[in-house]
């Protein structure tokens, strides 16, 4: 289904107001029920990463660390059971998942000899029970689970969802008996940046002479077509001239 500018404009005028939460994702589709729940969802986490970068520097001052740490320590010692992280992201309206790096790595700064590395926090978000208190493992555990924009959960739903595209355009390329290189075949040649397929005969599509495929299973927004424009398409134009994505 075409998603016009209009609809799409819409849309993200209707997450203006709206937490990035669950629940606000299943009002998003009563709102909107001819779209699919994938495309709102591909909408939703796109928009709300742009609010993220707005307001990402106001989060990492001293003064909000140590406040944001205090809160957490003050909520945690009434009740340690209760989802104090992830009811202070929401307050503040920051990723749950963000708001847990932030106390994971000044509980870690408190507790530890040595400042903590980055590989070493990555590891305690994808795996919890690595974290040595058990109440704060237990409250970053829950603000991955409840995050549908960031984190290592969301990191791999979007790797895999990924993947899946590739194959079923492999799958599509293999039955229509076209003829290419994927990616592997072609860093093996020596390719640095490269589109997913090169077709090695060239085909027509909709009047468009096509030489490779690029497979993108997110929205393709604005400010994501610059982006992607800049960091990959350009060179598979130059090098490989006109392609499909």
């Amino acid at each position: 289904m075409i998603l016009t500018k209009a609809q799409y404009d819409e849309i993200a005028q209707c997450l203006v107001s709206v937490p990035p939460t669950r629940q606000s994702l299943r009002k998003l589709k009563q709102r909107f029920p001819s779209q699919s729940q994938a495309t709102l969802l591909s909408i939703f986490s796109q928009e709300y990463q742009k609010h993220i970068k707005r307001t990402h520097a106001k989060h990492h001052t001293s003064e909000a660390i140590e406040s944001y740490y205090q809160r957490y320590l003050n909520g945690v010692g009434r009740n340690g059971a209760a989802p104090v992280l992830l009811e202070l992201a929401n307050e503040v309206d920051y990723a749950p998942s963000l708001m847990a790096r932030i106390i994971l790595e000044r509980f870690l700064q408190e507790h530890e000899e040595t400042p903590p590395s980055k590989s070493v926090i990555n590891s305690m978000l994808r795996d919890p029970s690595q974290i040595p208190d058990g109440v704060l493992a237990n409250q970053v555990y829950q603000c991955i689970v409840n995050d549908c924009c960031y984190g290592p959960l969301v990191d791999c739903i979007k790797h895999a969802i990924g993947h899946e595209h590739e194959v079923l355009l492999r799958d599509m390329l293999l039955e229509k008996n076209l003829s290419f290189l994927d990616e592997d075949q072609l860093r093996a040649k020596g390719y640095d940046k490269t589109p997913d397929f090169i077709l090695q005969v060239p085909v027509a599509v909709e009047g468009h002479i096509i030489h490779w495929i690029e497979s993108k299973a997110s929205f393709g927004d604005e400010c994501s077509h610059h982006a992607y424009l800049h960091d990959q398409f350009w060179s598979y134009w130059n090098r490989d001239v006109p392609g499909l994505i």
